[in-house]
């Protein structure tokens, strides 16, 4: 099995696509346009994607690439995220002037950086930062990045856990060109449009609210090529094989303009 991600060799993706697939091979992508397009094209089996971080909030590019690509969310994933200050072997913790680092990961260390008088610098991956940092030989400047990551490039860990909150953890998706039906807990992903009227979120709400089903996740995003429109995105307990949620999704269609399941899976805890 060949499962994409987004980010260099150590990034925290490919650490939760082991965690989560165990032992595979794994495929580095660039962008997260190119995870989906591996996974369309058949070049992979799967793909892993974070969709939201308990600190930073959501990803929406995600949101809007699962509406744009034939594939089926098949399972969830909850990674604790814990960050390093990476620098070149020898260099001492009081040299380092400046962090370079993925944007939410800087900001997730801003505390961090600000006491020790650091000033933070974008990458555009953790790990890739790392391999950049080792390739200039800078040695007044850290990446911030995983500890695996710091084993790949064989650099040095001048301290871990240096995130300011340590209950940080990114979720993420995993996706298929093949739906699967989940056993146990299980969790559903749909996408919906609604006339723009008065009560009409209300109503497409109370289809679960009547029926007892638990919303884990409400996220709104705006509706190319018609402004002022919204698409929404809600998580919520249950599987479309199930009697409760099949009569919900039906009660659903009834106030929707469209409306399209992106998968059911198992539950993570």
């Amino acid at each position: 099995m060949k499962v994409a991600f987004q980010g260099e060799p150590g990034a925290y993706s490919e650490q939760a696509v082991f965690n989560y697939f165990g032992n595979v091979a794994t495929k580095p992508c660039e962008s997260f346009d190119m995870v989906f397009d591996a996974v369309v094209s058949d070049a992979c089996e799967s793909g892993l994607i974070p969709i939201e971080n308990s600190l930073a909030g959501s990803i929406h590019q995600n949101y809007d690439l699962l509406l744009r690509h034939d594939l089926y969310i098949v399972g969830e994933y909850l990674l604790r995220v814990q960050h390093c200050l990476i620098a070149l072997p020898g260099v001492k913790k009081e040299e380092i002037k400046r962090a370079i680092s993925h944007p939410q990961a800087l900001a997730q260390c801003a505390a961090y950086l600000r006491r020790l008088g650091i000033k933070p610098e974008q990458g555009y991956d953790t790990a890739g930062s790392v391999k950049m940092l080792k390739e200039s030989g800078a040695r007044d400047a850290a990446a911030i990045a995983s500890h695996r990551a710091a084993e790949i490039y064989e650099m040095q860990i001048l301290e871990e856990g240096i995130e300011d909150n340590s209950e940080n953890y990114t979720r993420f998706l995993a996706t298929s060109k093949t739906a699967v039906k989940p056993e146990g807990e299980a969790k559903t992903s749909i996408v919906f449009t609604l006339k723009n009227q008065p009560g009409a979120l209300f109503k497409a709400l109370s289809v679960f609210a009547l029926r007892d089903i638990d919303l884990t996740k409400i996220e709104s995003r705006p509706l190319q090529g018609t402004p002022w429109d919204y698409l929404f995105y809600i998580d919520f307990i249950g599987a479309t094989h199930e009697e409760t949620v099949r009569k919900a999704l039906d009660h659903l269609s009834e106030y929707a303009l469209t409306l399209r399941v992106l998968g059911s899976y198992p539950r993570s805890r």
